[in-house]
């Protein structure tokens, strides 16, 4: 294959979701078709460069004019929870379910030792910092529910436990329109554990 197009399927191929034959095909449908597919993706990929950046407070997408960003401008959103979760994209999402109406704080990542990302990478002091004025009163941990997930939110209650807040984490379940036959065994055992009254 052309040197320039192997690089496109190298890089397309370190995105999310994306394995080398996907981004071998997408390459080649860019390739293929530069002025319907291919310019369009440079000026939207460059736009984006420009335009995007993390806020400040809560690391979540804002316009890089909007700092911080709308969510945290937001006077209306109870300053007394605050939601941590591993990133940014994870804020997008909870706020599409329109269940909270709290603030976010995304450490960008979490603990994995198998990765290399200690406590340093994760914006935990800036989580820490944030506390400092007295005004949040819970923690909800909006973290995966994998092995490193659970090692982040256990080390995120030890280290706020001399603060006395109030931390908590998402319920665990059987997913929306799902079955007990579908489900695997820990989660059915966190469903049972996390049972409400019907």
């Amino acid at each position: 294959m052309v040197p320039a197009v192997d690089n496109l399927v190298r890089v397309l191929s370190k995105l999310p979701g994306l394995g080398t034959r996907s981004a071998e095909r997408a390459a080649l449908a860019l390739v293929r078709r530069p002025e319907a597919l291919l310019d369009p993706l440079v000026v939207a990929l460059r736009d984006a460069r420009d335009a995007v950046a993390c806020c400040p407070v809560c690391g979540g997408f804002t316009s890089a004019d909007t700092v911080p960003c709308r969510l945290c401008a937001d006077t209306l959103r109870d300053a007394s929870l605050l939601c941590v979760v591993e990133e940014p994209s994870d804020i997008v999402q909870i706020e599409r379910s329109g269940g909270f109406n709290g603030r976010y704080h995304a450490l960008m990542g979490k603990l994995s030792p198998s990765r290399q990302t200690g406590v340093s990478e994760l914006r935990l002091q800036a989580l820490v910092e944030r506390l400092r004025d007295g005004q949040v009163r819970e923690i909800l941990l909006a973290l995966s529910t994998d092995m490193e997930g659970d090692l982040t939110a256990g080390y995120i209650c030890e280290m706020l436990k001399p603060l006395g807040l109030r931390v908590t984490r998402l319920a665990f379940g059987l997913p929306a329109d799902s079955g007990v036959g579908y489900s695997d065994p820990l989660t059915l055992k966190r469903a049972i554990k996390g049972r409400q009254e019907a």
